[in-house]
């Protein structure tokens, strides 16, 4: 685990993500490791957030810092409620205040509607949408007083098309569609971005709701998107200070908008 910044060499200049706070959760998973990387190579010092898998963020963790960079894996269980509360206590104990939130954490299981009992909406709702939203409400009061932030959610196309998860798990996507809007617009004045970005079919996630092989048939562009492609679009979202209030698809193609 890497020291809080205390040099004035890391203190951040306005719009810069260098030296900035990042705390992204599913950190662990192939996106998460894709992000977490690709922010690391930006000077971010890394919290990787994780529920189960704590060996695969200590792991992506203790790369970012044998590679010269700061990281440390900080754990919760986002089913819970007060865990999103004390998932930023403990960044902020290790890094201090979070600038960049990039909520990936999420369920993806496969149910047909059928089969989606009370428990299963509950659950996936809790860790799409509800613990984001925590998250959010616990970082942006910090945000505006210092005025700046980067807000980020990792949606799905699912909230576009309905998808083939299920339907908790397309409404718990297209609700973190309507929190952007909702926080962008109130957040703008004060130099934070509240972005979303919504990726389909991307390989080597663990979610692929279905054999790679029958679902590269569903894409234009006939391939599985790749983890450091979302990571880069993500990267570009939040060095831009001019960008919010912005669902962006990365698809292969698969909903043009």
């Amino acid at each position: 685990m890497s020291t809080p910044r205390t040099s004035a060499s890391v203190v951040p200049t306005l719009d810069k993500l260098d030296g900035r706070v990042a705390l992204i959760t599913g950190g662990s998973g192939g996106i998460g490791r894709a992000l977490v990387r690709r922010l690391a190579a930006e000077r971010l010092a890394i919290a990787v957030g994780y529920g189960a898998q704590a060996e695969a963020a200590e792991k992506i963790a203790a790369e970012v810092v044998a590679e010269g960079g700061r990281a440390v894996a900080v754990g919760a269980d986002l089913r819970r409620s007060d865990a999103p509360r004390a998932l930023i206590a403990a960044v902020e104990a290790a890094f201090g205040p979070v600038d960049v939130l990039v909520s990936n954490a999420g369920l993806g299981r496969v149910q047909p509607l059928e089969e989606v009992c009370s428990e299963d909406f509950d659950e996936m709702i809790a860790v799409n949408l509800r613990a984001p939203f925590l998250l959010a409400q616990q970082t942006v009061p910090g945000m505006r007083e210092r005025r700046f932030g980067r807000i980020l959610f990792i949606s799905s196309v699912a909230a576009f098309t309905g998808g083939i998860v299920g339907p908790h798990y397309a409404a718990s996507k297209a609700g973190l569609h309507g929190l952007t809007h909702f926080l962008a617009v109130r957040l703008a004045p004060f130099g934070v971005t509240v972005n979303a970005l919504a990726p389909a079919l991307i390989a080597e996630t663990g979610m692929l709701p279905g054999d790679p092989g029958q679902l590269r048939g569903k894409i234009p562009v006939g391939r599985l998107g790749r983890p450091e492609e979302v990571a880069d679009l993500a990267l570009a979202i939040l060095r831009n200070p001019y960008l919010t209030n912005q669902v962006l698809a990365l698809d292969g193609g698969i909903h043009p908008r």
